[in-house]
C-alpha cells in the first residue's frame, strides 16, 4: 500500500495538516487565500485572481461537504500563512446548497473570533439568492459577489 510508503516529514506541515480534515491544500506564494469547491472551479479562480493583478495564496478544495466545520477548518488553514492579506471564498452550489454554505462562513467566522483579512465571498448555484442574503445580513465583514469577475475586482479592491 503506498499510503504506509508516504513521508510526511517530507512535506509542508500545513498540507499535511489540512489533509487530516480531508481538505485538498497546496501552499503558493501569493497574497490571495482561496476556498474552493472542486478542482476545476479553484484553478479558474486563481486565474481570475491573477487576471485581476492578484497572487492566489494556495489551492484548496473543500470539496462537496462545505458545511461550517469544513470551512472553519479551511479559514484555520489559509490563516497560518503570514502572506495573506485576503481571502476569496468561490462555492458553485450544485450537490452542496449555497444558503447552507453561507451559515457556514459565518458560523466558522463567530467561532473563530475576528478574521484579520478581508473575506470576499461569491456563492452561485443553488439557494445562491438566500445565501447572499445571509452572508449581506450577518453584519459581520464579508463581502459578496454574484460574479467571479466581480468577485475578484472586490479582492483587487482590498488589496489596493
Amino acid at each position: 500500500d503506498y499510503a504506509e510508503l508516504r513521508d510526511t516529514s517530507e512535506e509542508d506541515p500545513t498540507e499535511v495538516e489540512a489533509a487530516k480534515f480531508s481538505l485538498n491544500y497546496v501552499k503558493l506564494d501569493g497574497n490571495v487565500g482561496c476556498m474552493v469547491n472542486g478542482a476545476g472551479l479553484a484553478m479558474a479562480t486563481m486565474d481570475m485572481i491573477k487576471l485581476s493583478g492578484g497572487e492566489p495564496a494556495n489551492f484548496l478544495d473543500v470539496g462537496g461537504t462545505a458545511n461550517a466545520e469544513r470551512v472553519e477548518n479551511a479559514f484555520r488553514i489559509i490563516l497560518q500563512d503570514p502572506n495573506v492579506k485576503a481571502i476569496l471564498i468561490n462555492i458553485f452550489g450544485g450537490i452542496v446548497r449555497c444558503d447552507r454554505v453561507a451559515q457556514g462562513v459565518v458560523d466558522a467566522y463567530k467561532n473563530i473570533g475576528e478574521i484579520p483579512v478581508p473575506i470576499i465571498v461569491r456563492l452561485q448555484g443553488t439557494n445562491a439568492t438566500e445565501a447572499k442574503e445571509i452572508i449581506d445580513n450577518s453584519g459581520l465583514k464579508v463581502q459578496s459577489a454574484i460574479q467571479l469577475q466581480e468577485a475578484a475586482d472586490r479582492v483587487k479592491e482590498v488589496l489596493a
